[in-house]
């Protein structure tokens, strides 16, 4: 054996041997999750700001002021958009009206954002089923709308939750779109279940009531304010359009929302001790008139807010 050979083993020998009289020190791992938000920030008048800096908003945690790690102006964080369309029976003179208007806004996001932006399709009835997942071909995702065919009940909470489950390990944004004309009748899960489905997986919901007639005995009242508190809830809107025209600019305001959102992350500090998993978040923007649109809260523990390791699939249909 050469010297050299014979240097190197008995190196090798000697840390092992050291490695076996001298234990190393435990590495001790702190998992504290980075808890994202997506911001909107609007005018007295509605309009988009998005011209702001990172000390002009104050985030609190379960009323406890923290500070950003992360800041995003126009964030071009890729978008994973989830399409929800009902197509229950109630919905049969104007659904294809609604799919011209959803191929507008998915040509639309293709174009305008980042290469990586990618849409999926479910639709509900008494069933859920994912038609396409996340994908960039607009062609696939047409086939699929214009084979729809409307019957049956609205399975709404299922269809969140199955959206929002698939939205968990995605890379960047996660945001679910829903085109309905009322509210849930045939859900297995329930209002809470989807709420905290959109929780976990960081998500905003935009819902999108086609033709709400005022007055009408048989309009859900019960459905829209649900709409509207899972939007509240999660940084997002409820639009009230009829078909066409209308039904382009609700989908166009999304968009636009989209592009205008602040991107803002913290690491959780000094909190106190709390038995409740449930966080309560609050963004402010420190200058007079301006409002700021975020999600109110976040799971804790090994639940969501934050960074997730990867999940597996769930199922395409709830029966």
């Amino acid at each position: 054996m050469g010297r050299i050979a014979q240097t190197a083993l008995t190196a090798a020998a000697s840390l092992l041997l050291a490695g076996t009289m001298w234990p190393q020190e435990p590495v001790i791992r702190v998992d504290v999750r980075l808890v994202r938000m997506l911001v909107t920030v609007k005018d007295s008048y509605g309009r988009l700001i998005g011209s702001l800096n990172k000390e002009d908003f104050t985030v609190q945690d379960n009323g406890v002021r923290q500070d950003l790690s992360v800041f995003e102006r126009h964030t071009e964080q890729p978008l994973s958009i989830s399409l929800l369309v009902d197509i229950s029976g109630s919905t049969a003179k104007e659904l294809r009206y609604e799919i011209d208007s959803v191929l507008r806004f998915i040509k639309a996001v293709y174009r305008e954002g980042n290469p990586k932006d990618a849409v999926a399709l479910y639709t509900f009835n008494y069933d859920v089923t994912r038609v396409a997942h996340f994908t960039r071909r607009a062609e696939r995702l047409e086939r699929g709308l214009r084979a729809l065919k409307p019957e049956g009940g609205t399975s709404l909470y299922d269809a969140i939750y199955l959206a929002a489950g698939d939205l968990e390990d995605r890379e960047g944004r996660h945001v679910v779109v829903v085109v309905t004309d009322g509210g849930d009748t045939t859900s297995v899960k329930n209002f809470h279940a989807a709420l905290q489905a959109l929780h976990r997986a960081d998500t905003v919901l935009y819902a999108i009531l086609v033709m709400p007639i005022t007055n009408d005995a048989g309009r859900n009242i019960g459905g829209e304010n649900a709409l509207e508190t899972l939007a509240a809830g999660t940084g997002g809107r409820v639009f009230y359009p009829s078909v066409g025209a209308s039904l382009d600019e609700a989908l166009a305001d999304i968009l636009r929302d989209l592009r205008t959102q602040y991107l803002l992350a913290f690491y959780p500090r000094n909190l106190p001790p709390s038995k409740d998993r449930y966080h309560t978040l609050r963004v402010t923007v420190d200058r007079p008139g301006l409002r700021a649109i975020a999600r109110n809260g976040y799971y804790g523990d090994s639940e969501p807010g934050g960074v997730r390791p990867p999940q597996g699939r769930g199922p395409s249909s709830i029966q």
